[in-house]
């Protein structure tokens, strides 16, 4: 068995261990409303820190390019509240368009 295998099967006893032991918490423990309201915002949280470093990152590097414009102009589209194909469409525009001019 190749390093890679041992790797994904070691991963997947890790990610079966953590799925067991959220299934044991108790309930009382689950259903206080200060959990409920945390548990509401970490999947946003953690969706927002992978946009940012991809979006501002590259390798080891920061890196202010197109990738930033059509963030911003995401962001922008979605406080307008267009429809979501808008705001891919306006998002990929502003981009494609900052990489053109700044080559």
């Amino acid at each position: 068995m190749s390093g890679v295998w041992i790797a994904v099967v070691v991963a997947s006893l890790g990610c079966y261990a953590l799925k067991l032991a959220g299934l044991s918490v108790p309930a009382g423990w689950v259903e206080q409303p200060w959990v409920a309201r945390v548990v509401d915002f970490v999947p946003a949280a953690l969706l927002a820190a992978l946009v940012a470093v991809q979006a501002v990152t590259s390798g080891n590097e920061l890196v202010v390019d197109g990738r930033l414009a059509g963030l911003a102009v995401a962001a922008l589209a979605l406080a307008l509240r267009a429809p979501f194909i808008v705001v891919l469409v306006l998002a990929g525009a502003a981009g494609a368009l900052v990489h053109v001019l700044m080559g």
